[in-house]
């Protein structure tokens, strides 16, 4: 990155790391911001970008994707993204770890998460402290809950030893079975095989009491239930080292949206009822929920034009993170600097990266945004390897002009 000339971004408006914005430039060198404010302008043999009156905004961290997409994501704004653990072969001895942090570079940062146990069983612990070594910012226990609380608690105490945060799956495995949907009136119409919404919290539960014994901090990656929110925002209030993160499926769409078996929405943990939507979107305006992920999950005809027991759950997400949060933007429940916490400035905390917000001294990772700017979803035209979204043709607002990593641009690919 530092082979590339200075960059100087002019005439936009700055999501400042206090959470103001204000009309001004920055400046970026040898791949870190070096200047920011309404006073600053280019230098000789600086590269010009003209952001015309629109945002200048941090690079999104995308918290717990299932596969790297780069078009997707830089389409997105994604300038980092934290991978699940959940490939083929699993992210659980450091060597993978090693080769998925460097994949993405020089356009992209993969930041690895170590599975939590060998192959993703559930039993014995992986070679963490190794993991961490090769460059795995935290520890993910994959698209499962640990059924075991001796494993867990066990993990959580290693990962307090080190001082990584463990990113949790919140269902109750031995309540959810072979469960598709939530219990509820959809399920029942369609007959399809369903959980209580319950197995969110009893997984919560547990899981905080033993977070709070092992004193180590714990994200659940996507908290989705009334009950289970309820949990961490009393969680938070005793001091226990607790975050939550959600993604758009849970605050956009209930399980109304299975309807007519429609395997673009079955998604992990499946969509709820209407009840705990409003919850989420509740919980994300008070600051309960720590962050919003993308959930990007591609999956192609094979996965998905089966019968919906049958199918694979995921989504593509990465498109769409951007637009679907500031729905919540349009409709007044958070404020833009709010949606960037959640986007950008709070992932790369919990990541403990340096970036997500616009400050001297951080990584340039900057996205040029229009907020305002109109679109339609379109699966057979995303940049994502497929096209697998439940909010096909469905009309957004918000997209990226613009996007840097490490003061440098990148293609964006059109839509």
């Amino acid at each position: 990155m530092s082979q590339h000339p200075p960059l100087t971004i002019t005439g936009g408006r700055i999501l400042h790391a206090d959470g103001t914005i204000a009309p001004g430039a920055l400046r970026c060198e040898k791949g870190f911001i070096t200047a920011i404010g309404s006073d600053v302008t280019a230098q000789p043999g600086d590269e010009v970008h003209d952001a015309r009156g629109k945002l200048i905004a941090p690079g999104l961290v995308d918290i717990g994707v299932f596969a790297i997409d780069k078009p997707a994501f830089h389409f997105g704004g994604v300038t980092r993204a934290a991978l699940m653990p959940d490939q083929n072969p699993p992210l659980d001895v450091p060597a993978r770890v090693r080769f998925a942090a460097q994949s993405g570079k020089p356009d992209f940062w993969v930041h690895p998460l170590a599975a939590a146990t060998q192959n993703l069983e559930g039993r014995m612990l992986a070679e963490i402290a190794m993991m961490r070594d090769a460059g795995a910012r935290a520890i993910a226990t994959g698209r499962k809950w640990i059924a075991d609380s001796g494993t867990m608690l066990r993990l959580l105490q290693y990962a307090a030893m080190l001082d990584m945060v463990v990113i949790a799956h919140a269902e109750d495995a031995g309540v959810v079975g072979k469960a598709v949907a939530t219990t509820g009136e959809m399920a029942t119409r369609l007959g399809l095989p369903a959980a209580p919404a319950e197995a969110e919290a009893l997984a919560i539960m547990r899981d905080l009491a033993l977070a709070e014994m092992a004193g180590a901090r714990i994200h659940f990656r996507a908290v989705t239930t009334a009950a289970g929110l309820d949990l961490i925002r009393t969680a938070k209030a005793r001091g226990i080292r607790v975050t939550a993160g959600t993604t758009p499926a849970y605050f956009m769409l209930s399980d109304l949206a299975i309807g007519n078996f429609r395997t673009f929405a079955h998604v992990s943990p499946p969509l709820r009822q209407e009840a705990d939507r409003q919850a989420v979107i509740a919980a994300i305006a008070d600051g309960t929920i720590d962050t919003i992920g993308s959930g990007h999950d591609p999956r192609g005809p094979e996965d998905k034009r089966l019968p919906f027991a049958d199918s694979s759950p995921g989504m593509a997400g990465a498109e769409t993170l951007l637009p679907l949060t500031l729905n919540l933007v349009a409709d007044g429940r958070i404020d833009l600097p709010r949606a960037f916490a959640l986007l950008s400035t709070n992932p790369a905390a919990l990541l403990g990266v340096n970036a997500g917000r616009l400050a001297v001294g951080a990584e340039a990772d900057i996205a040029v945004i229009d907020p305002e700017r109109p679109w339609i979803v379109d699966s057979e035209k995303m940049a994502a390897s497929a096209g697998n979204t439940p909010f096909d043709k469905l009309p957004v607002t918000g997209r990226v002009l613009a996007l840097f990593k490490g003061g440098v641009a990148v293609k964006i690919k059109a839509g």
